[in-house]
Order: structure tokens, then sequence, then C-alpha cells
């Protein structure tokens, strides 16, 4: 019942906010309309006349663009779109032999709003037998409901909970190493001990 109430109350909240947002579009439109008819109707033609038309008309111009925006951003935030698109990039660390061969692995970034695929931008050595599998992936949703799913055929999938907001601050450095949250391998007898994969991140 909770659930089903908080997406309830989710759901009134997002379409009173795009029919407000278009409320008050029609509203300024109907205004401007009316300034503008009345100006033009009274003025005489002179070039300063001209001039302040076209002034008139130009701030008509950029009031529509910015009703445009606000019905925009409204209906985004509704749909659960984040129209800036920002991207996480990642850090995963694992043992060396896990990611020997990458050429069958994938990547994916779950969500309860879709599937994204991640880019994969290469694998270091480290000093302490594991490997740095780095990548990045973007965040086209607002949800806190975020898994980094790490699959390496007949290795293991692992799975890996971003902890972010649903709208995150973008930011400089990585955060702190967190552990795999969970690991799933056909052959429990070749997977390291969980502290042996773990992530970072940053929103950029």
């Amino acid at each position: 019942m909770t659930t089903l109430s908080s997406l309830w109350t989710e759901s009134a909240d997002g379409q009173l906010g795009i029919l407000m947002s278009a409320l008050s579009g029609i509203a300024m439109a109907l205004a401007v309309a009316l300034a503008m008819t009345v100006y033009f109707r009274l003025s005489y033609r002179t070039w300063r006349d001209v001039v302040r038309h076209g002034l008139a008309t130009l701030a008509a111009t950029a009031l529509f663009a910015f009703a445009a925006y606000d019905m925009r951003h409204a209906a985004l935030a509704y749909l659960g779109l984040n129209p800036s698109k920002p991207a996480v990039e990642f850090e995963i660390r694992m043992p060396r032999a896990m990611l020997a061969a990458m050429t069958d692995s994938q990547i994916e970034l779950h969500t309860d709003r879709n599937q994204t695929l991640a880019l994969v931008d290469g694998v270091r050595d480290l000093s302490d037998g594991r490997a740095l599998l780095r990548g990045a992936v973007a965040l086209n949703h607002r949800t806190a409901d975020r898994v980094l799913v790490v699959n390496l055929p007949g290795k293991g999938i692992f799975e890996f909970r971003l902890r972010l907001p649903s709208e995150p601050h973008r930011s400089v450095e990585f955060g702190p190493w967190h552990l795999a949250d969970r690991i799933a391998s056909p052959l429990a007898d070749t997977v390291a001990p969980q502290d042996a994969y773990t992530i970072r991140y940053r929103v950029l």
C-alpha cells in the first residue's frame, strides 16, 4: 500500500506540474498577444515605433521560448527523463584472471526504468594481482535505483549498486571504494572473496 500510495502521489505531483506549466504558458501567451495587439493599433509608424515594435517582438519571442522550456522541463521530470544526461565514470577492481578476456563481456546499467549499455575504456593491471576496469555509462533517467551489472561469460555476473540520488551532482573526484553487492558465478570454486571486487565512481 505504501508503494502504491507513493506512486500515486508522484504521478499526481507530476501531472500537476505539467498542468501548471501549461496554464502559465497559455496565460503568458494570451497576455503578450493582447498587449501587442493594443500596442500595434495605437502606435504611429515612425522609426522609433519600428524600434519599439522590434523590441516588443523580441520580448514576446523570449517569453514564448521560456514557456516552452518550462513545459518541456516539467514533462521530462514527470516522465523521469534526465534532459542534461549526466554520466557515471566508474573503475572496477577484480582479480586479473577474471578480466583476461574482455571480448564477450558486457556491462549494463540496470534501473527501474531502463537498461543502458556502458562503454568500456580499457583494462589496466595493478600491482596487487588485480586488474582495473574503466568505463562510463549515461544516466538517462531520474531514479535512485541503479545497479551496474558486469557480465563475464563463463566466469560470473557481478552487481554493483550505485549509491547516488535520483538527481546526482557532478563531482571531480572519485568516491570511496564499495564492495560488490552480489556475485553469481557458474563456478563457485573459482570466485575470489567478495572484497576482491570493488567499485568507485564519479558523476560527469
